[in-house]
């Protein structure tokens, strides 16, 4: 067992092999690389399943024998100071490491199809296995310095995957509005760790939580002090993890490709705010104006997430801000100082989400197949619909991590969520109100996607969302919808082509033969129009189920979906826990702080479970009422919009619906408030810099010399090359000097003696 920790070093360093591999044959041998391209995704693959299978092993000897291995090494020794490398390997690494390397390898899988036709499909696989190895490395690091390194690192793959289409000019923006956002919580997080090595002169954990616990208890420090290097600390949490008010950038990383929006932006990267908060929560409890001040954040992120993805459009920016929300009730959960519950929501929202993410790039990439779809069409949700039919597997597997992140029983995210609902009366009930009625909010806007994407027919969502009423192309539905008007195959063919011509894409015939497009379209065994591109010259006029390399990834995050939540269910009897979970944390718990470990009964848990279900499936209920087809004529219409914008008289209700439906959709105009005072100002200051130091600065010194120049001029002259005129002029000055001075001289006699 000994032997097994002694070679934990290599959780992070086995998938940066792969990124290094690649690199070198797109350098030595580039052709045979492209070629043999497949083979990279299948070593990343089994490198990846080594680093789980490793991390599996490691814990359970960590549940069987609850203790902790931390192995270091000198880097830089002097007199003064000492900076230490090595690895940690406690029951919060082992979590995390299983959690990454799961999600990594389903995703690794997931990608070799969804990325199969993009030119960018090595340096795809480069950038995820340099991310995951920097997520091991931090998950797994000692000490605050080390940790900032990787914290680093795992930011600049961030930035390369969100533009990994940089010649986008969202994606190029996006990236980069990620970077800067991050950078003002990665400065404030360097500070802090500075902070509290002055404090205690040392980076490693356990030495700053027993020092700081000895400074705060005999106050040798200064308590603001403290406090203020805490918070430094907790500000590059709330950049990472999009809590609020640094939350702006994760609904533009959506630009990145869909598997990055579910390795990264929902399970693995965005977690690593909640992993620093709870690896240094045994400092932060020490300080309760910092647990109050993380609960708000979490609390306001929670709610306002929730809200702002009530009216979003694009079905990976409404998934990214229920990220936001659910990242909100593990930080929440963390200020009140429910460690395990914080840590239970992470494990089950890593998988429900990255199932969600999956499923919607399944759908897109089905959408995009479709004859005259760009990308920012097939992931608008207005532009979907009865894809039910189409997809059932998709569908499926969407709807099942729809109800697990709604807390429905007995799926994952309802066992962690429940927990923190429950532990938030015991908190504050102003919170536990906040919490409670965002858990409705999201079951409404989580089915309202739902209703939105799989069910109704395509021709009654552009119908209502275009404001067109006749529109011959869409007229009927594309996806075999049994129509009662025939209309012009000919007409439908040119229009087509037409669009794609528009669009400067080729287009080809490859019969002249007329399909008549009914009930039985999907049976059309020859091709209706060819797009060429890369890998791939297939156009179809449905969408289609995903391969089956995609399917299986979805499926097993379906299991996880259904069967991870089992892991901490509260089987807790006289104070002693019984379940996995909290067997697993005990050693991090008792080594730590005591006080940490959260038990719970069935009769207490049974209590809140009542209310949160009925609060569910209330949402549900709106959902269904406003989202889901019922009648023909209001198939797929988002009735909040149209009862607002077609009815008879607008009272006030009427106006406040709408106020809330264009402040959500417009994404609580915070991005525009950032833009008017922090982008615009910030250039304002650097044009009047910019122009003070050309025109004043640079104004005085080339003012200076003109001065000198012209006076040169000027005494060039009057010379004329004679001594005896120089001898004359000087003479003559000195003359006048001396009388001067004379006269001064006998003023200040005459004062001094008064005459």
């Amino acid at each position: 067992m000994e032997q097994t920790y002694q070679y934990a070093w290599i959780i992070p360093f086995l998938p940066i092999a792969v990124s290094i591999l690649i690199g070198l044959g797109l350098l030595v041998f580039p052709t045979t690389t492209k070629k043999l391209r497949r083979i990279w995704a299948f070593q990343s693959v089994l490198l990846l399943s080594i680093v789980m299978l490793f991390s599996m092993n490691l814990s359970i000897q960590q549940i069987n024998r609850n203790f902790m291995y931390q192995h270091v090494w000198s880097w830089i020794i002097n007199s003064n100071f000492c900076l230490e490398f090595g690895y940690l390997i406690d029951p919060l690494s082992t979590i995390m490491s299983i959690l990454i390397s799961t999600v990594g390898i389903l995703v690794l899988i997931y990608s070799d199809n969804y990325m199969s036709h993009d030119q960018g499909y090595l340096r795809f696989f480069c950038y995820i296995n340099f991310f995951s190895s920097s997520m091991f490395g931090l998950v797994t690091s000692p000490n605050l310095i080390q940790i900032y390194i990787f914290w680093e690192l795992v930011g600049i793959c961030s930035y390369l995957l969100i533009g990994f289409w940089f010649t986008r000019p969202l994606a190029a923006n996006a990236c980069q509005k990620a970077f800067v956002t991050n950078r003002v919580g990665d400065f404030g997080l360097l500070l802090g760790i500075l902070g509290f090595y002055w404090v205690s002169g040392s980076f490693e954990f356990i030495d700053l939580f027993k020092i700081s616990n000895n400074f705060i208890y005999k106050n040798e420090v200064h308590f603001l002090f403290i406090t203020l290097c805490a918070i430094l600390l907790f500000a590059g949490a709330v950049a990472k993890s999009a809590q609020f008010p640094l939350h702006i950038w994760l609904p533009d990383a959506m630009e990145g490709p869909t598997p990055i929006s579910a390795l990264i932006h929902a399970a693995t990267m965005v977690a690593a705010g909640i992993f620093l908060v709870a690896r240094l929560l045994p400092l932060f409890i020490l300080i309760p104006f910092i647990m109050n001040f993380i609960s708000l954040i979490g609390i306001l992120t929670v709610f306002l997430g929730a809200t702002l993805a009530l009216a979003q459009k694009d079905i990976k920016i409404g998934l990214a801000y229920s990220t936001m929300s659910q990242l909100g009730y593990m930080m929440l959960a963390l200020g009140m100082g429910s460690y395990r519950s914080a840590l239970f929501h992470l494990i089950t929202h890593a998988y429900s989400k990255a199932l969600l993410f999956l499923g919607s790039g399944s759908i897109i990439h089905s959408m995009e197949t479709i004859v005259g779809y760009s990308p920012k069409k097939s992931q608008n949700m207005a532009l979907m619909g009865g894809l039910i039919k189409h997809v059932p597997i998709t569908k499926t597997s969407f709807f099942l991590g729809t109800l697990s992140l709604c807390g429905i029983p007995p799926l994952a995210c309802f066992w962690s969520k429940d927990e923190i609902l429950n532990d938030s009366w015991l908190y504050s009930p102003i919170f536990a109100i906040i919490a409670w009625s965002t858990a409705g909010l999201t079951t409404f806007y989580m089915f309202r996607i739902y209703f939105l994407t799989f069910e109704g027919h395509l021709n009654a969502n552009f119908k209502n969302y275009s404001g067109k009423k006749n529109i011959p192309f869409y007229s009927i539905s594309l996806w075999g919808k049994e129509r009662s008007k025939r209309i012009n195959s000919h007409f439908f063919l040119l229009t087509l082509l037409k669009r794609k011509m528009n669009n400067n894409e080729n287009t080809s015939f490859l019969s002249k033969k007329i399909y008549r497009l009914d009930k039985n379209v999907r049976k059309i065994t020859e091709p209706f129009i060819t797009i060429t591109s890369f890998e791939t010259n297939k156009s179809y006029l449905y969408p289609y189920e995903s391969d089956n390399t995609m399917l299986f990834s979805i499926l097993v995050l379906v299991f996880f979906t259904l069967f991870v939540g089992f892991l901490g269910i509260p089987l807790n009897q006289e104070g002693t826990t019984l379940d996995i979970l909290s067997k697993w944390l005990i050693p991090y718990i008792n080594l730590l702080h005591p006080n940490l470990n959260n038990s719970m009964d069935w009769y207490e848990f049974a209590k809140g479970v009542v209310f949160s279900v009925s609060i569910a499936y209330f949402g549900i209920l709106i959902a269904s009422f406003l989202y889901k087809p019922v009648y023909s004529s209001l198939q797929n219409l988002d009735l909040i919009n149209f009862f607002v914008k077609t009815g008879p008289k607008r009272n006030f209700s009427d106006k406040m619906i709408n106020g809330l439906y264009v402040w959500s959709y417009n994404r609580g105009y915070i991005d525009s408030l950032y833009a008017t005072f922090l982008t615009r100002g910030i250039r304002a200051l650097a044009e009047f810099t910019d122009f003070f130091d050309r025109r004043v600065i640079d104004g005085i010194t080339n003012g200076v010399g003109i001065i000198s120049f012209f006076v040169g001029e000027g005494i060039k002259s009057v010379g004329g090359g004679r001594i005896s005129s120089y001898l004359f002029l000087y003479l003559s000055y000195v003359s006048i000097f001396l009388f001067f001075f004379y006269f001064l001289l006998l003023e200040s006699i005459r004062k001094i003696f008064d005459f």
